[in-house]
């Protein structure tokens, strides 16, 4: 069970590149790795803590009213990991501004919420906001890299945010050039559409065998099927 979950949440059903949700933050914080790595984590922990809270109150919950309680359990969470974050990596938390509590608001978290923690029992649940979780923070990060790495020349850059003063010469200067286009909301679209694209590619590329095993399997049946004279 749990291998076709992370296997959904992480590749088959990602839902930053094939249901496409969550786009505003991924789209508007993703300029940087440190940035794109942080509000990952974070998008992580509220939906693992939400889809959790959520599951084990389903039975209390009044259908018609169910939407407005899962905001209010998705608000609380995140209200408490704002805090976290406000007080422990406080630089951090005034890079990433506003597209910290506006996770409540999230599409993704909301309809894993309505989908699935609603639906199933506190563990599949659990599994399905890591999973979901991992595959949102894969994404951000793979497109924040594209971006810094085009847009400054660099990765990691401002890693002290997120781990301390320690990771100030964790900084790798790749490039000499910039290309200014990849840090500016334009760029972000581009890079999206580019995993998106790469993605597409794999699935294609893995699906060849199979489909010339069934054209070769047609193409015997026919001949076999040929009334002979």
């Amino acid at each position: 069970m749990w291998q076709k979950i992370f296997t959904d949440g992480i590749w088959t059903k990602n839902q930053a590149t094939v249901a496409l949700l969550g786009l505003c933050p991924l789209l508007a914080v993703s300029n940087s790795v440190i940035s794109a790595l942080g509000l990952g984590i974070a998008t992580l922990l509220v939906l693992t803590c939400s889809n959790t809270l959520i599951s084990i109150t389903r039975g209390f919950v009044p259908h018609e009213t169910r939407i407005p309680i899962f905001v209010g359990i998705i608000a609380s969470v995140v209200t408490i990991i704002e805090l976290i974050l406000n007080a422990w990596w406080h630089d951090l938390y005034l890079k990433l501004g506003i597209f910290i509590p506006l996770i409540v608001t999230n599409c993704l978290i909301l309809a894993r919420a309505e989908s699935y923690a609603s639906k199933n029992k506190p563990l599949p649940a659990l599994l399905d906001g890591i999973a979901m979780g991992i595959g949102f923070l894969l994404v951000l990060v793979l497109i924040g890299a594209i971006r810094e790495l085009l847009g400054e020349g660099t990765l990691l850059q401002d890693a002290h945010l997120l781990f301390g003063e320690q990771a100030k010469d964790w900084t790798l200067h790749i490039a000499n050039f910039r290309l200014l286009i990849a840090i500016l909301p334009a760029g972000a679209f581009i890079s999206l559409g580019l995993v998106i694209a790469f993605k597409q590619y794999i699935e294609t590329f893995a699906q060849r065998p199979h489909i010339s095993e069934s054209s070769q399997s047609s193409s015997i049946n026919n001949t076999n099927s040929q009334p002979t004279l």
